[in-house]
């Protein structure tokens, strides 16, 4: 029903829905989105979810034991969809497109096959460009765990953290170069690093990287990249600037589009209206239920979320925050203390509304509205991952 109305139930506003109470948007007047969510959420229990039977399965296909092996203490027991469908083709050497929602496996899916690649030829190179840190850090943390017990070496390339120390793994030569685009620029600026030597590349949740602005970015190291490669590229969607880069990046693609429903049908969708209550203690309220047990809450402001943290912690919550003013340390402690359940809340903008993958986040909160529906889709889908039901709220 979304897809048909959201571009008249967008519109542009001095306020928001639920800017009552919290002072907190950014002053001077900026007109921010306003929609009405009540008219595309729905119920979990309104949708089944379809069981898969995958064709294939981990052990079908020719890969080293090791990998096998690693796979297997991984928890991998069933490919998902998007796996079942471009393993196979991605073993094989083609260039393939993937267009599916996140929560899918597709991190795994280019991974393995990259990984099985080296082990059969050591002098292969792997360039894998990602939107944010934290996505560039799970690839990474996921890369770890699959080539363990191999002689494969990585690298990560972020900003946030000292340069140095890339510069001197980068010497080494990586099998593996994992990063974001601003600082893969600028280590090929001080000549550390030569995209024209990567053989395999993959380009990952680049929607995300053109709404965060990397579209010159991306285009740059396109252009720089050898012609003779295997190139992977996956995407939550495909508007029409995705669709350029993406013709200029793979050479005759296997498409492969898994995306669904508009909405993940595991997500019960609700809204919580207000009615004039401040939303600090409307939060408060939600929280001392006993099933709200790992909640993730978005804002729109850097400093709105560190004052709803500010409230929640006087009173006793325990709350981590992470967003752009956040050092990288900072920002991986928070994520670590919400992944392994130290705190019970985890305070962010959208940095981290794509890639994370989170286990058993029970309840997204939309505190403040998302700009876009399309941030909308990737925040409540941090919840109701890997078939599991999941919650999300927002406040209007």
């Amino acid at each position: 029903m979304f897809r048909q109305n959201h571009r008249r139930l967008f519109n542009r506003r001095g306020n928001s829905f639920g800017n009552r109470g919290n002072g907190h948007f950014p002053r001077g007047g900026r007109s921010t989105p306003s929609y009405n969510p009540a008219m595309f959420i729905h119920d979990a229990a309104e949708f089944s979810i379809e069981e898969f039977t995958p064709t294939h399965s981990f052990s079908d296909f020719q890969i080293h034991s090791i990998l096998k092996q690693n796979i297997s203490l991984k928890g991998y027991k069933v490919l998902t969809p998007i796996q079942d469908a471009a393993i196979l083709p991605i073993l094989d050497g083609k260039d393939v497109v993937g267009i599916a929602n996140t929560g899918t496996g597709k991190t795994a899916t280019f991974l393995i096959p990259l990984i099985d690649k080296i082990l059969k030829n050591d002098r292969e190179k792997v360039l894998i460009v990602t939107p944010t840190r934290e996505l560039a850090i799970q690839v990474e943390q996921e890369l770890t765990d699959l080539a363990r017990g191999t002689h494969i070496e990585s690298v990560i390339c972020i900003g946030g953290v000292g340069i140095g120390s890339q510069i001197h793994k980068l010497r080494r030569s990586p099998h593996f170069v994992v990063g974001t685009p601003g600082r893969l620029k600028d280590l090929e600026s001080r000549r550390q690093l030569d995209f024209n030597s990567f053989r395999s590349i993959v380009l990952d949740e680049v929607d995300r990287m053109l709404d965060m602005g990397f579209i010159v970015d991306v285009r740059y190291i396109v252009s720089k990249l050898s012609r003779e490669r295997h190139s992977l590229f996956f995407s939550a969607t495909l508007p029409e600037k995705v669709q350029k880069i993406m013709s200029d990046f793979a050479r005759d693609p296997l498409v492969i589009s898994l995306k669904s429903q508009p909405t993940p049908a595991s997500v019960n969708q609700d809204i919580v209206k207000l009615n004039g209550r401040d939303k600090i203690d409307v939060l408060d309220e939600l929280l001392t239920n006993r099933e709200f047990e790992k909640v993730l809450v978005f804002g729109r402001t850097k400093r709105g979320i560190d004052r709803v943290a500010s409230a929640l912690v006087e009173r006793r919550v325990t709350v981590a925050t992470i967003h752009g003013n956040k050092s990288q340390g900072q920002r991986r402690k928070a994520l670590e203390l919400f992944k392994n359940n130290k705190v019970q809340v985890l305070l962010a903008t959208d940095i981290a509304s794509r890639g994370l993958d989170i286990k058993d986040v029970t309840h997204v909160i939309n505190y403040d509205l998302p700009e876009t529906y399309e941030d909308y889709i990737h925040r409540i889908g941090r919840t109701g991952r890997a078939n599991k039901k999941g919650n999300a709220l927002t406040f209007v």
